[in-house]
């Protein structure tokens, strides 16, 4: 027998559109226990894209635990209300999306929409609020609870991250139902993007002879000829002028990269932890073909799921996350700007990953010259572009011999 669920959704934007989120809360409609407590940082958008996110992830909760239920959505935003009841006409073309992805996690007769007042929707509310506080410091990952008490409290102070498989599947299901539509970048005006020019640092002793080099392991500086390539480096920012802020990686290498960049352009350099290189455990400091002497099928098991971690290490999955949350906060703190983004090999390649909707794995097929330049651009929508891929024609005179 399929069960009764109610989910109570909110969204929020400070500034509309300004730094926004959603929160929602999935009850059994029999009892009234709460199932689960979700929220999530949006980036910049309005209200409305808010309350239709806070629904539709509310949606996907439920079609986690049973896709037969029937599940009955209150919001307090009269307008997703009447929209997606049908009685009211989706002119704007965000919202008509929107709506599209709400009714593709159920079917539309299994679900209803009601409008409530807001004081009957304060704990959805509460979520939005604790989700844009986090936001502005610093913490944009989306977080999930489960609950098994009906009267336990809202989520946390402490991280609740998404961290098991099921709860990784439902946000894996909320990005898909929420991601924009297909636009044709450069035909349709979709508002002033924020561009993020990602440069890869300069070369080390450690990439000159192929080593892994990790956030975790030996802090190496920049080479002689990577100080010659970050100079090159600088010379082109300030050729091409319009950076409006820099942000670094906390690497000595990236920041070595960035602070030259900063003296040629003016600009103070900002740094982002989460834009440190994956860390590679036990294998920092080794050559490819010495860890696939002392870890055979370690090694076999890491090249074969982006699930796997090196030995002590991170896995590409665990870093794709904290990457696209040093993105998230960059997009919120300079929206429309173009930001110098200093860092290194695996967080650019997974930021191309992001921008471009490409798969994880895409990564192992692309290739960053030191102190490259590759140019993404992210609209306020949700859509994103990639203008440049590895640009290295201003280092013509420069020996820039591929490392990692």
């Amino acid at each position: 027998m399929s069960r009764h669920f109610i989910v109570e959704a909110d969204g929020g934007s400070r500034g509309n559109p300004g730094p926004a989120a959603y929160g929602a809360v999935l009850r059994d409609a029999v009892t009234g226990a709460i199932l689960v407590e979700t929220a999530a940082f949006i980036g910049t958008a309005s209200n409305n894209v808010a309350e239709y996110q806070g629904a539709i992830a509310g949606l996907a909760q439920a079609r986690l635990i049973d896709e037969q239920a029937y599940v009955e959505v209150r919001l307090d935003s009269k307008l997703v209300v009447e929209q997606m009841s049908g009685r009211w006409q989706i002119k704007h073309p965000a919202m008509r999306d929107l709506a599209k992805q709400a009714r593709s996690v159920l079917p539309p007769s299994q679900v209803s929409y009601v409008w409530v007042g807001r004081e009957q929707n304060q704990r959805a509310d509460a979520l939005v609020n604790q989700a844009l506080d986090r936001a502005a410091a610093g913490d944009t990952v989306p977080l999930v609870r489960h609950l098994d008490d009906p009267n336990a409290g809202l989520l946390p102070d402490a991280d609740d991250v998404v961290g098991t498989a099921e709860e990784a599947h439902v946000q894996a299901l909320v990005e898909q139902v929420t991601r924009p539509a297909n636009r044709m970048i450069g035909w349709t005006d979709l508002g002033p993007p924020t561009v993020t020019v990602l440069a890869r640092h300069g070369a080390t002793e450690y990439s000159l002879a192929k080593r892994f080099s990790g956030r975790g392991g030996l802090d190496v500086p920049l080479a002689d000829l990577g100080l010659r390539q970050a100079n090159a480096l600088a010379d082109e920012l300030a050729q091409r002028d319009g950076i409006a802020a820099i942000v670094s990686s906390p690497l000595l290498r990236a920041q070595q990269t960035a602070q030259i960049a900063a003296q040629r352009l003016g600009l103070p350099v900002s740094v982002d932890d989460d834009l440190a290189e994956c860390d590679f455990g036990d294998w920092d400091g080794l050559t490819f073909g010495e860890v696939q002497q002392g870890w055979p099928e370690a090694m076999d098991e890491w090249l074969a799921s982006v699930e796997i971690a090196p030995p002590g290490g991170e896995s590409f999955t665990a870093c794709r996350q904290r990457v696209d949350s040093a993105r998230r906060r960059i997009i919120a703190q300079h929206h429309g700007q173009r930001v110098l983004v200093v860092a290194h090999v695996t967080p650019i390649k997974l930021l191309v990953g992001l921008a471009v909707d490409a798969p994880l794995h895409s990564l192992y097929r692309m290739e960053l010259s030191p102190c490259s330049l590759t140019t993404l651009a992210w609209f306020p929508d949700g859509n994103a572009s990639m203008f440049s891929f590895s640009e290295n024609a201003h280092l013509r005179g420069v020996a820039s011999p591929d490392g990692v």
